[in-house]
């Protein structure tokens, strides 16, 4: 099943911010997310708020979704008022090229006629590489994207097993190459490493065939055995083991190392880009804490220090704006201790690193033991090392303590 909703305050039915908040509207970097939550099968190891169409009611199709979407737009721009152009629009999923590419297309239309697109806006989805075809991607282009991520996973058959993913083993490469004929001016590819049963070789297979695809940026992300997962119940019923530390340690050097001689550099823990324009500016939103409205059923919003989450089921979704209400289900007002403390969580995973003057006394005086560790580099700001990066929950706790 889907993850559940975190715990909250209730939303007010009509989508109102604090005061304090829309005034940090104009501060920072704007973005739009849609969360596209359908799939054609669902794969054994998520757990994001996913639908097949066996698992959706009536009142929760594809064919109105973005018309819902465009709804909670509506919302958004009541709610928010004179905002800066959008900077970054993500739509992710699922997956999100299920929807025609008029769909998507058409929703980026909107939020340009809503708040305006900034000139140089990054307009990304995702994509199964499976999901979509030459033609697709030349309407997507057509209609405004200019970022595509693929989800390529693996090359490895057996591990493309485990993990349930159903495209053949070449379609990512191939797929990053028809994006790249079509227009698109920044392509990426997802990778996942750790799966039970892939060997070292497997992994250095897939790195090379990701990079033989000649991307912009690559992101290659630890498998993580989520609870309520189909893996989940394999691996506690002793069919799969276990993702082991050391294993998954040895495959992300092999990673930097790879990419780095390919001319990649990591401006995030767990993403890499050719240049530095190459960045998922959308994403690096996310871990400056920058401001952002999420579309769609169980997408997550920020702006201004307060969080809020909409309702996860695309049919209570869909019902909420036909009643005129906001479909959030609960939100949090973020006080100062709690901002800093995410400053610190999220911006020490950047290669910008983190201002050492967000820290307080005792993250302060951790710091050089950090340095003598080799876990920490720099002064002002802050920033991982590769073995920190290996270890950059417990560097975290300390800087916390």
């Amino acid at each position: 099943m889907p993850s559940a909703l975190p715990d909250g305050e209730p939303a007010p039915a009509d989508g109102a911010l604090p005061d304090a908040a829309r005034a940090e509207l104009g501060e920072r970097a704007f973005g739009i997310y849609l969360h596209v939550p359908f799939c054609a099968t669902r794969c054994g190891y998520c757990d994001f708020n996913t639908y097949t169409a066996a698992e959706l009611g009536p009142g929760a199709n594809r064919a109105d979704y973005v018309d819902a979407a465009i709804a909670e737009l509506d919302l958004a721009a009541r709610v928010l008022g004179d905002t800066p152009p959008v900077a970054t629009i993500f739509v992710g999923g699922g997956t999100p090229t299920l929807l025609p590419p008029a769909d998507l297309t058409r929703f980026v239309a909107a939020v340009d006629a809503r708040f305006g697109l900034a000139a140089d806006a990054e307009v990304t989805t995702e994509s199964n590489p499976e999901s979509v075809t030459d033609d697709d991607l030349a309407r997507l282009v057509d209609g405004g994207f200019n970022r595509i991520s693929f989800g390529m996973q693996s090359v490895v058959s057996h591990v493309l097993a485990i993990l349930d993913r159903t495209h053949t083993p070449d379609r990512p490469q191939r797929m990053a190459h028809a994006a790249r004929r079509a227009g698109f001016a920044q392509v990426s590819l997802d990778l996942i490493y750790g799966t039970p049963g892939e060997r070292a070789e497997d992994w250095a297979a897939s790195v090379a065939a990701a990079l033989s695809a000649e991307p912009d940026h690559l992101s290659a992300y630890a498998l993580i055995v989520e609870e309520g997962t189909r893996l989940a119940g394999r691996v506690r019923r002793g069919e799969l083991p276990m993702p082991d530390d050391d294993d998954l340690a040895d495959k992300y050097l092999h990673t930097e190392r790879a990419l780095t001689e390919a001319g990649f550099a990591a401006y995030e823990i767990s993403n890499w880009a050719r240049r530095p324009e190459a960045r998922c500016r959308h994403n690096l939103g996310y871990w400056r804490g920058d401001n952002w409205w999420g579309i769609g059923p169980g997408a997550h919003s920020h702006l201004g220090g307060v969080r809020w989450w909409n309702v996860k089921h695309p049919r209570a979704y869909a019902q909420r704006l036909a009643a005129g209400e906001s479909p959030a289900h609960g939100r949090e007002v973020l006080d100062a201790p709690t901002r800093r403390t995410e400053r610190v969580l999220l911006e020490l995973r950047t290669s910008d690193g983190l201002p050492a003057t967000v820290l307080g006394p005792a993250g302060r005086a951790a710091v050089p033991g950090l340095r003598e560790r080799g876990l920490l580099a720099g002064s002002d700001p802050l920033r991982l090392t590769v073995a920190g990066r290996l270890l950059a929950d417990a560097v975290t706790r300390e800087l916390l303590d």
